[in-house]
């Protein structure tokens, strides 16, 4: 090759690193016929390779012939340069590869209230490992109404939330998670407290002031709610307990959350084998949302506690 290319190299593409690491290994073995082992090709094939290399670059690299192999004086700075660019590749390929051991940022996460209880405990671990993983990832949780989570997530204040069930809303995503069973209740002072179960009849329980939800719910557990004489109304678990502990509402509760009431006597279910609903619990996250490492990270782990 006598002349050399008189327009600038214009970009440096998959190929071209390609035939630099070719090089390199004929360089470092010191001729062709021995980069053969080292390379898994034929020694025609890296003689065609250099070919194409000092094509695309416009510079002869280096002699080849009965003399042996020696590199011109273009081809020693087109290997120091080509030792710096790999080198350059292969440390951004070590530093990408850090972030995913050694996650940094911050979650966003909003729950439904008094999810805490539930033994599951599938969040907690999650928690537990992301933090694990990236000891340095800030979490941040609120706990607000499942239709304020849903906006969060929607307008990007959240990253992911966590939600009872209901119709899905345009430019979410939902994925299953938890199903927790909620129980009528009464507490100490209600009238239905000290009465038998088997003397409980509908007409008796509908006619009781009972507490309605404010937050959205699927249409067939909404008929419980439909069946009570409903005169009060929370926006969320906590709320409905608040109430239910004052002896003058009757409400459904999870049971997971009730047990600590229950256990002390001051709750008490009322017809648990027929007056319960199985509810579930979803994570939702955006709809085409950009690439976020952290939350990638957490539904990962989420999705492995299952």
């Amino acid at each position: 090759m006598s002349t050399r290319r008189s327009d600038p190299l214009a970009q440096v593409s998959d190929f071209d690193i390609r035939l630099l690491r070719i090089f390199r290994s004929v360089v470092e073995s010191g001729g062709f016929s021995a980069a053969e082992s080292a390379l898994g090709i034929g020694r025609s094939a890296i003689s065609q390779q250099m070919s194409d290399l000092e094509q695309r670059l416009g510079l002869r690299l280096c002699q080849r012939g009965r003399a042996g192999f020696s590199l011109t004086e273009e081809g020693r700075e087109v290997y120091q340069s080509s030792l710096q660019l790999l080198s350059a590749l292969e440390s951004f390929r070590t530093e990408v590869n850090g972030l995913h051991r050694h996650l940094r940022g911050e979650l966003n996460i909003g729950l439904t209230d008094n999810l805490v209880t539930l033994p599951h405990m599938r969040i907690t671990h999650a928690l537990s490992q992301l933090k694990e993983r990236g000891p340095d990832v800030h979490i941040n949780i609120r706990m607000i109404a499942p239709n304020e989570v849903e906006q969060g997530v929607l307008d990007g204040s959240l990253h992911v939330g966590v939600v009872p069930q209901a119709s899905a809303l345009s430019g979410l995503e939902y994925q299953p998670l938890y199903s927790e069973r909620s129980l009528l209740y009464c507490a100490v002072g209600h009238p239905l407290f000290y009465v038998d179960d088997t003397q409980l009849d509908d007409e008796r329980i509908a006619n009781q002031e009972a507490i309605a939800p404010t937050f959205r719910l699927p249409a067939d557990i909404q008929a419980h709610y439909q069946a009570l004489k409903c005169t009060a109304s929370a926006s969320d678990r906590e709320g409905m307990a608040f109430l239910i502990l004052t002896g003058r509402y009757i409400g459904y509760l999870p049971d997971h959350y009730a047990t600590f009431w229950v256990q002390q006597g001051r709750l008490r279910p009322l017809k648990p084998r027929t007056r319960f609903y199985d509810l579930s619990l979803v994570t939702v996250t955006r709809r085409g949302r950009r690439p976020h490492l952290v939350l990638e990270s957490f539904l990962e782990s989420l999705a492995a506690t299952r």
